[in-house]
């Protein structure tokens, strides 16, 4: 098992990007799951970088997912179901403080943990 890290570069023009590090240096394409409110998005770019088991994700935002409020992108490995990033997008009224990104990543971990006890329970029985 690999501990896969991976650095925000930009959000621009609708596409968020970002660089993954510590891969396996064979070539193996990392497993990258991206979803905003417990909806896998579609159109997700992983291409091999520059240096060995070094990978440039690119992650286009629906245009649904453009609207009022606290929007969170949750960025996983999906080999091992591990949290590596996330971003937000707030439009609408001024946010006060941060406090609703936070709730909304929140909310975003807490599906990933049901999904993942709701897997073991499966597995177990």
């Amino acid at each position: 098992m690999t501990d896969l890290t991976l650095t925000p570069i930009r959000l621009r023009n609708g596409l968020w990007e970002g660089r993954i590090t510590g891969a396996p240096e064979t070539g193996r394409r990392p497993e990258i799951r991206v979803s905003h409110l417990d909806r896998d998005i579609e159109g997700v770019d992983l291409t091999e970088g520059d240096t060995p088991g070094t990978w440039e994700l690119s992650v286009p935002i629906p245009a649904e997912a453009i609207a009022e409020g606290v929007q969170t992108f949750l960025i996983v490995d999906a080999e091992t179901d591990t949290r590596l990033s996330d971003f937000t997008l707030i439009a609408g009224e001024p946010a006060a403080d941060d406090l609703r990104a936070e709730v909304a990543l929140l909310r975003a971990e807490l599906d990933m943990l049901k999904r993942a006890f709701r897997r073991h329970c499966l597995e177990t029985t």
